[in-house]
């Protein structure tokens, strides 16, 4: 009896420890995507070359174009750096 509940306690913590260690997949946006019928819109966006995308269009009766999330995306700003004095407020 002692043993069999080891090894549910094993098999317990051997579970926790395989869903605590596993992170979901990292989404990128990549810039080419295989648009067409089949694949939607903006359609497959897994290519970092236009030639990436060629190469998995090839064939299929689909086309590469520009990803419109990464054509339209707000560019980073960084932070705001004034040059030079103030001038003086009075």
């Amino acid at each position: 009896m002692r043993k069999m509940v080891w090894t549910a306690v094993a098999l317990v913590g051997a579970g926790f420890a395989s869903v605590a260690g596993t992170a979901p997949a990292a989404a990128f946006d990549y810039p080419w995507c295989v648009q067409g019928r089949g694949v939607g819109y903006p359609g497959d966006c897994s290519y970092q070359t236009f030639a990436q995308c060629q190469a998995s269009a090839s064939g299929r009766n689909v086309g590469c174009g520009i990803n419109p999330r990464v054509a339209f995306e707000r560019a980073y700003r960084g932070p705001y750096y004034q040059s030079g004095p103030r001038p003086a407020h009075y």
